[in-house]
């Protein structure tokens, strides 16, 4: 009999901790799980599912102009209404909840409702209980961090955004990343006058310079009002709205502000400190190859251990942990090189390996090929958007080391793409590919001539 209550106890039910919950019971361990707010976690509540819902929401206001020049005749021009997606979405993430829950029963692992605290190496407490586990292990991910500034409480997070009591027709939205751009696309297609206000010269950093710049101009058509090198200085309430006062000195005022700048490991309140467990400078945990903490039965995974904030990531990680601890042999560590992504800003990109920078850097003599071009549904539609497809190329192997896009379903078409930069495919192997016609994807293996080298 084991001296413990449980082989494995999981702080947090989001998706790399249900994941590692349910496949280390199905190894045989006995495992607990607590999780303080809602089944599913970040993605799944939070994140990308509700924000996925919203961005097709979003979409329905250039389809119907798109009909037009297709045939279709709208007799009203269509009128959107907010209460009826808010709560469309709160029934379809509830059904969703129920689905994680009916997966962690079915797979014997016990759920506590509650927010865990880590006592010692061995013991946690929650809802009343103290309980004993031979390992511990913190998958509580991400929280959003709003920055100080005078009116910042004016500000709301990404946790709030979904479930507003009244839809703002004047929306602005502070910062540069994934959720910034995303949401600032949202609403802007959902009939908000959308502004975005990032410090930088140009939002999306770390991701292509061709792409950042391609997306800029595309959004600005679609019509966000983009506000680069500046921020927000002061918020201030003000009858109908609030005044959002900007370092350059502009005025905007709006009736809802969106505080997208970043997010932090959640881990106040753990008890972590009380085991000095190691972060990293930026606060996250630190972890080995088998994810293990500087404390050995304190293991982590996600987003509370500073890699890529994405939700497959997680899963992946969880595999790659129960092997390593309940699997009956070594597992090699995590491989993290070219980890697709996407960003559902309208319209969308989709991301695989390198950058045209990042590869320059790393392979010195490279070739570049990029299509830019307007999709064949817009000859009919009458819109002036444009796609943007591109294929970083190693001169010396020929091996495509980057794909990217920008257009829509970019996702979509670089998830396919994705396996063959991840197995190693070289230009040749692309260009020897039969495209399928008439499709925007089949750019990808007809790029024939260098853009540049």
């Amino acid at each position: 009999m084991s001296q413990y209550d449980y082989d494995l106890f999981v702080i947090g039910a989001g998706s790399g901790g249900v994941r590692a919950a349910r496949t280390a019971a199905a190894t045989g361990a006995k495992v607990a799980v607590a999780e303080d707010r809602y089944l599913g976690g970040t993605c799944v509540n939070v994140g990308c599912v509700p924000k996925k819902l919203y961005s097709y929401a979003a979409h329905f206001h250039e389809a119907f102009d798109d009909a037009r020049g297709f045939g279709w005749q709208l007799n009203e021009a269509p009128s959107f209404d907010w209460n009826t997606l808010r709560d469309n979405k709160i029934g379809e993430i509830k059904r969703l909840n129920g689905i994680y829950g009916k997966l962690l029963d079915n797979a014997g692992v016990r759920l506590i409702n509650g927010r865990a605290k880590v006592v010692d190496e061995h013991r946690v407490e929650v809802a009343g209980e103290t309980i004993s586990a031979e390992k511990i292990l913190v998958a509580v991910g991400g929280w959003p961090w709003v920055p100080p500034f005078p009116g910042s409480e004016l500000a709301m997070n990404s946790n709030q955004i979904f479930d507003l009591d009244h839809f703002p027709k004047r929306f602005l939205v502070l910062g540069g990343g994934y959720i910034a751009v995303e949401f600032a696309s949202i609403f802007n297609g959902l009939g908000a006058d959308a502004h975005l206000v990032y410090r930088g010269e140009l939002f999306l950093r770390g991701f292509d310079q061709e792409v950042r710049e391609f997306t800029r101009d595309e959004m600005a058509k679609k019509g966000v009002n983009l506000h680069f090198n500046t921020n927000i200085e002061s918020l201030e309430k003000v009858e109908g709205g609030i005044k959002a006062t900007l370092t350059n000195g502009d005025v905007l005022e709006v009736d809802a502000v969106l505080s997208a700048t970043g997010r932090k490991p959640h881990l106040e309140g753990l008890g972590l400190d009380r085991l000095d467990i190691a972060l990293n400078e930026n606060g996250s945990i630190q972890v080995n190859d088998r994810f293990e903490t500087s404390v050995p039965s304190i293991l982590a995974l996600g987003d509370v251990t500073g890699g890529p904030e994405l939700t497959p990531v997680a899963l992946a990680e969880a595999m790659h942990l129960v092997a390593h601890h309940y699997g009956d042999a070594p597992k090699a560590p995590m491989n993290y090189d070219n980890i697709a992504t996407a960003v559902f800003c309208h319209p969308n990109i989709g991301t695989v390996g390198l950058s045209e920078e990042k590869a320059r850097e790393v392979y010195g003599d490279i070739r570049v090929y990029t299509a830019d071009f307007r999709p064949m549904k817009h000859t009919l539609s009458g819109s002036d958007e444009r796609c943007l497809m591109k294929l970083i190329v190693d001169d010396k192997s020929d091996v495509v080391v980057g794909a990217h896009m920008v257009g829509e379903e970019a996702g979509e078409v670089i998830q396919g793409i994705a396996i063959a930069v991840r197995a190693g495919l070289t230009k040749a192997q692309f260009d020897a590919t039969v495209g399928i016609h008439p499709t925007g994807a089949e750019e990808f293996v007809t790029m024939r001539t260098p853009t540049r080298t």
